[in-house]
This record gives C-alpha cells, sequence and structure tokens, in this order.
C-alpha cells in the first residue's frame, strides 16, 4: 500500500506539466547550488587571502580541466543511465531500473580509481600542458594532490544523485548535497585561515564535504525509502546495460570533456598572451559563469525525467509542454541574467577576488565573454530533449560543434590575428550563438516535429 502511494506522488503522467517540471527544477536547482559552493567557496575564500591571492586563484584554475574530466566520466556512467532509468521506471520495469542503477554505480566506482591513480602519476606534466608557470604549479599541485584523494567521493555523490531525483525525491537530493555544502562553508575558513593551511586547507575541506555527502546519498538509495533502492546482487557490470549507459551518457561526457578541452586550450593561450593574471581572470569568469547557468541547468535537468518518463508512457503531447516550458523559461533567465552581468560587472567580480589589477584587467573581459549569454537557453533546451528522448547522435553532435569546432579553435585563432586576449574570451559568445540556434532548430525539425 505504501509503495503504490509513493508511485502515486511520483507520477510525472498527471497534472500540469509545467507544475511537475518546477516540482523537480526548485529542490534541484537549490541542490546544484549547494553543489557548486564545494568548490566556488574554495575560490571566493582563496581570491581574499590578501598578499598572493592572485597566484593561488590562478593555481586553483589551472586544476580545472582535471576536475572537469573527472566531472566528464561521472556524466557518462551516471548521467548517462538515469533517463533509461527513467524509461524502465516510465514502463513498469522496475526490475530493470535497479539493474541500470546497480551497473552506473560499479562504473562509478571503478573510473575514480582509475582517474585517481592516473593523475597522481602524471602531475607535473598535466599541469604545466593546461598554462601552468613554475610560480603557479606550486599551488596548483598543493590543491591537487589533496583534493584527488576525494575523486570517489564527489563521483558517488554527483553520478547517484540523479537517481534519487529520478525516483521522485528532488527534496532528498537537495538534502544530501547540502550536507556537504555546509561542511565546506564551516571548514573552509578553519583550515585556510584557522591552521594557515592556504590552498592545501581549500582541498581538504572539499574532500571531507564530498565524503559526508557520497555517504548520506548511499544511505538514502539502500535505505527503505527508494522505490527503486541500490541493492548489493545488482551491482556489477553488465555488457549490454553499459553500452546503452554509454549511448545516453556520451553526450553529457563530450559537453564535459569538450569543456576539458576549452579551459586548456584558453589557460594555456592566456599563458601565453597574458601571462598569471589573465589565467587567474578567467577562474574568475568560469565561477561567475557556473553560478549563472545553475537555474537554467536546473529547469532542463527537472525537465528530463518529466519528459523521459511521459515518452516512456506514451504521452507525447506532455513532452511537448515540457519542450515549450523549457525554451520560455530558459530565455527569459538567461536575458534577465545577462543585463545583471552587463550592469553591474564590478560586482560580480568582486566576489571572487579584491586583486586591483585583476578587476581592472577583468571587467572588460567579463563583458566580452557573456555578450550572447541569451542564447545559452536554446542549446540548453535542445540538448536536453535529445538527451530525454534518447536520441544519442545528436546530443553527442551537438556537444562536439559549439565546444570542440567552435569555442576550441577560435580560443587559438583569434589572439593570433590580431585580438590578443580579448580573442579568446570572444569564443565563447560567437560559440553560444551559433550553436545554440543551430542546436535549437535542429532539435525542432527533428524530435520536436516527430512527436
Amino acid at each position: 500500500m505504501t509503495k503504490q502511494t509513493g508511485r502515486a506522488k511520483i507520477d510525472f503522467s498527471k497534472g500540469p506539466v509545467w507544475k511537475c517540471i518546477m516540482a523537480q527544477a526548485v529542490p534541484l536547482t537549490a541542490a546544484q547550488l549547494v553543489q557548486l559552493l564545494y568548490n566556488v567557496v574554495d575560490r571566493i575564500y582563496l581570491g581574499h587571502m590578501g598578499d598572493g591571492n592572485s597566484l593561488a586563484l590562478t593555481g586553483v584554475g589551472l586544476t580545472f580541466p582535471i576536475i572537469t574530466l573527472i566531472m566528464a566520466f561521472t556524466a557518462l556512467f551516471g548521467l548517462g543511465g538515469v533517463p533509461l532509468f527513467s524509461m524502465a521506471r516510465g514502463a513498469g520495469e522496475n526490475d530493470k531500473a535497479g539493474e541500470i542503477l546497480g551497473n552506473s554505480f560499479a562504473l562509478l566506482m571503478v573510473s575514480s580509481v582509475v582517474l585517481m591513480g592516473g593523475s597522481y602519476l602524471f602531475c607535473r606534466p598535466i599541469l604545466f600542458l593546461f598554462g601552468a608557470s613554475e610560480a603557479s604549479y606550486v599551488y596548483a599541485r598543493q590543491y591537487l594532490m589533496i583534493y584527488l584523494i576525494g575523486t570517489p567521493f564527489s563521483m558517488l555523490t554527483t553520478g547517484l544523485n540523479g537517481y534519487i531525483n529520478a525516483q521522485g525525491f528532488p527534496r532528498v537530493g537537495m538534502l544530501t548535497t547540502m550536507l556537504g555544502a555546509v561542511s565546506n562553508i564551516i571548514l573552509d575558513p578553519v583550515f585556510i585561515f584557522g591552521f594557515d593551511m592556504g590552498v592545501a586547507g581549500a582541498a581538504l575541506a572539499t574532500i571531507i564535504s564530498q565524503a559526508i555527502s557520497a555517504l548520506w546519498v548511499l544511505r538514502f538509495l539502500t535505505g527503505k525509502k527508494a522505490v527503486v533502492p541500490l541493492q548489493k546482487n545488482r551491482i556489477r557490470i553488465q555488457k549490454n546495460t553499459t553500452r546503452d549507459i554509454f549511448k545516453l551518457g556520451t553526450a553529457s561526457f563530450i559537453m564535459q570533456g569538450t569543456n576539458c578541452i576549452v579551459q586548456v586550450a584558453c589557460n594555456s593561450t592566456l599563458q601565453n598572451y597574458g601571462g598569471d593574471v589573465y589565467v587567474g581572470i578567467m577562474t574568475v569568469l568560469n565561477s561567475i559563469r557556473e553560478i549563472t547557468v545553475l537555474p537554467i541547468n536546473g529547469i532542463v535537468n527537472g525537465g528530463q525525467p518529466v519528459s523521459s518518463f511521459n515518452y516512456g508512457a506514451k504521452r507525447n503531447d506532455r513532452v511537448k509542454d515540457g519542450i515549450r516550458f523549457n525554451t520560455l523559461v530558459g530565455s527569459l533567465y538567461t536575458l534577465a541574467a545577462w543585463m545583471l552581468i552587463v550592469l553591474i560587472p564590478r560586482f560580480w567580480f568582486g566576489i571572487f577576488s579584491d586583486d586591483v589589477q585583476m578587476m581592472e584587467l577583468g571587467i572588460g573581459a567579463l563583458k566580452i565573454y557573456f555578450f550572447g549569454f541569451v542564447f545559452m537557453a536554446f542549446q540548453f533546451s535542445g540538448q536536453s530533449t535529445f538527451q530525454a528522448l534518447g536520441d544519442a547522435k545528436h546530443a553527442i553532435f551537438f556537444s562536439l560543434l559549439r565546444k570542440a569546432f567552435i569555442v576550441a579553435p577560435l580560443t587559438f585563432l583569434l589572439p593570433a590575428v590580431g585580438f590578443g586576449v580579448n580573442g579568446v574570451f570572444l569564443a565563447e559568445p560567437v560559440s553560444n550563438v551559433i550553436g545554440g540556434l543551430a542546436c535549437y532548430i535542429t532539435m525542432r525539425r527533428t524530435v520536436y516535429k516527430k512527436l
């Protein structure tokens, strides 16, 4: 009786679609905001350390490509299984959904160990390839050597939390990550300033917080409240299930992986044309971007299980309603965010650094970088629709188009033809316009039209 009641509460085929999406999106966005605080809070504290804060911030920024690569594999094995999991539940196949969850857990554990070991072995050459100087390498290595210990925790937390949301418990997903984020906020100043550990203290606070989050997520998924629990006998890597997870997860992997490529391209080019200070500026811009894309990310991610469920239940009219809602709300939000950044750039930059030189050089870069931010709404809406409906080919192509085929080449080309460091920042808005419109128009002409 209890189970039936629980399932009735998480039936996405009933009620207004926008309410189903927002019921998922609001707590999911809050959870993602909390998750973001793991790294953002580190940067805020390090950016206001006093003497040498710019170099510390630059050092942490150099580790972004490695952290992003780890998140790419998390998306591949974690988020890749969530649409399959939701479709199986929508079709009433809970046993199959449980196998997908167990398979995803096994893949996350194995890949976390491999990534951690590889990063330790090749730390120095990787960081210098990513744009480190002898001065900034000291800070980057100090942070990374400790941060990597928490790789299994970070991958399990992020990779498995989607399965909690897909079961209709977005508030639980929010609370599990909130525990870690609050811990990080408390521990950061204690280790950074109290114990005078600096960059190493920021990394230590992060991995302790990630461990708390991971344990809490596992506690819920193996508990009685989970509709489809994580069970020991289902934790195994199966060939067919892994192949299906790869198909849908590859799009998310490429999105994250191409972010890694772009970060490497940006850092190394900025180091050549501007030095450590501009690598630090890009660290700030990436941090602001992570904050500003959070709400729209929450909306489209909240809409994915709703669309997947209704697609599995053959309620195509509801799928179309969800796509239209995501596009409208996303466009309004990105337009508002763009205006706020242009109107008060000093406020946004000041959150992460009080270095006068960095701020003066960075405000102009900020305005260039976020020009055309509104077009990101179309990229998010199109990309999430392809993923939710299992159209892996289009999802992968448009992941590659914006980052690998537009941003990365322009990052090297524009500075070389006379734009200097500004060319690096200009590559982003160009890709937003071309990539965003191409992705959305294709989505409307293919999967949306067939619905």
